[in-house]
């Protein structure tokens, strides 16, 4: 994906239709949008920090020590065997 990158001969043309369009209001409407931008940085900031706060919260311990905190599933022990068997089933004939 290429990124715009305004050249000076744009920005001379951008200046001049700015210039025309706000007159001599333009150094306020400069301003008020320089604030909006700074605001909206800060509101991006503060969104940031929130999902980082919250992602931290609910960080998972995947290392072999650690224990299952649910206690709606049953827990195996942990006797050091990684043998699996399959479960056994009572069959009536």
């Amino acid at each position: 994906m290429l990124g715009f990158s305004p050249g000076p001969q744009e920005m001379i043309v951008v200046g001049i239709i700015a210039l025309l369009l706000f007159g001599k209001r333009l150094p306020e409407v400069a301003r008020n949008l320089g604030k909006g931008f700074s605001e909206f940085k800060k509101g991006m900031t503060g969104f940031q920090d929130e999902v980082r706060n919250a992602s931290d919260d609910r960080k998972i311990d995947y290392s072999p020590s650690s224990k299952p905190t649910d206690t709606n599933r049953p827990v195996a022990d942990d006797d050091g065997s990684d043998d699996f068997t399959a479960p056994k089933f009572d069959v009536e004939d």
